[in-house]
C-alpha cells in the first residue's frame, strides 16, 4: 500500500517466494492516493491477511490502527500491518516496523570503528526506522532536510567539517527512485572520502545518482535491496504469527 507504486519489487519477490515455497497465496499492490478506503478495503478483502506500507503512508496509517508493537510506537512509523478477523466480520489491525530489522541488519557489517556519526537525508518514515537503527549500533545520527528546524540541520548546513566528522550518510528520501533517476540529494559530494558509507533504501535503479557520486570519491556504497528482503521476510513471519489476546471491541 503506497502512492505511486512503480518502483516497488515488493509484489515479485513474495510472488517468487510463495512459488518456491509452494504457498498458496498472492501479493497485491494497492495504489492509493489517500487513506481515506483502508479500512472498507480491508473489510470488504476478506482474504487479505497482512499489508506492507510504503511512501508516503508509514507515519499517516498509525491514526488508522487499533494497536501499535512497542518498537512501532518508539519509531513512530509502520510499515507491516498485521489483520486480525473476528466472527462476525470485526478487524483488529496492529502496526510494526520491520524495516529497522532489515536496516540494521544490512548495514552492521559495514561499519567501522571510525564510523561513530550519521547523516539521515531525510525525515520521513523510513527516516525513523534508520535512526532507531543507527542508535541500537551505538551510532549519534542527526536528521538533514531542506529546512532547518529543532535538531534538524539544512542541506546548507553540510561543511566539509562536518561531512568529515559524520562518517556515514544515508539517503532515505525518494531522490533518485525510478522513473526519476537524475535526482540526488543535495550533499556537497567532494567532501566525502574513501573512510565515508553511503547507503541509500532505493533499490530501483540499483545504482542511483546518490550513490554514483559516492562511489566516485571511493565511498564505501549499498542500495537497499537487501534491505528489502530482510524486512519483506521479517513481515512474512509477522503476519503469520499467532495474534496475542487482543483488547475488547
Amino acid at each position: 500500500m503506497g502512492y505511486p507504486l512503480g518502483h516497488s519489487f515488493s509484489r515479485a519477490f513474495f510472488q517468487e517466494k510463495f512459488e518456491r515455497e509452494g504457498i498458496d497465496a498472492s501479493y497485491e499492490n494497492f495504489e492509493m492516493a489517500s487513506l481515506d478506503g483502508l479500512r472498507q478495503l480491508i473489510a470488504e478483502r476478506e482474504e487479505l491477511c497482512g499489508l506492507n506500507v510504503t511512501i508516503p503512508y508509514k507515519t499517516e496509517v498509525i491514526a488508522l490502527l487499533d494497536e501499535l508493537d512497542d518498537q512501532a510506537r518508539e519509531i513512530g512509523a509502520v510499515n507491516v500491518i498485521q489483520i486480525t478477523r473476528r466472527p462476525g466480520g470485526q478487524v483488529w489491525l496492529k502496526g510494526y516496523n520491520s524495516d529497522i530489522i532489515g536496516f540494521t541488519r544490512s548495514i552492521a557489517p559495514l561499519i567501522d570503528d571510525d564510523m561513530r556519526q550519521a547523516l539521515i537525508l531525510g525525515t520521513g518514515g523510513a527516516s525513523k526506522a534508520v535512526y532507531a537503527g543507527l542508535k541500537s549500533l551505538h551510532i549519534d545520527a542527526t536528521f538533514v532536510s531542506r529546512k532547518r528546524r529543532g535538531d534538524i540541520i539544512a542541506y546548507d548546513d553540510l561543511t566539509p567539517h562536518l561531512m568529515a566528522s559524520h562518517r556515514i550518510v544515508v539517503n532515505t528520501t525518494p531522490l533518485g527512485m525510478y522513473p526519476h533517476t537524475d535526482e540526488c540529494p543535495r550533499i556537497p559530494y567532494e567532501a566525502l572520502t574513501p573512510g565515508h558509507l553511503c547507503y541509500d533504501l532505493i533499490y530501483n535503479p540499483e545504482v542511483t545518482r546518490f550513490l554514483d557520486l559516492s562511489a566516485r570519491q571511493g565511498c564505501t556504497t549499498k542500495n537497499g535491496t537487501e534491505m528489502l528482503h530482510l524486512q519483506a521476510l521479517a513481515a512474512w513471519d509477522i503476519w503469520n504469527e499467532s495474534p496475542t489476546s487482543l483488547p475488547a471491541l
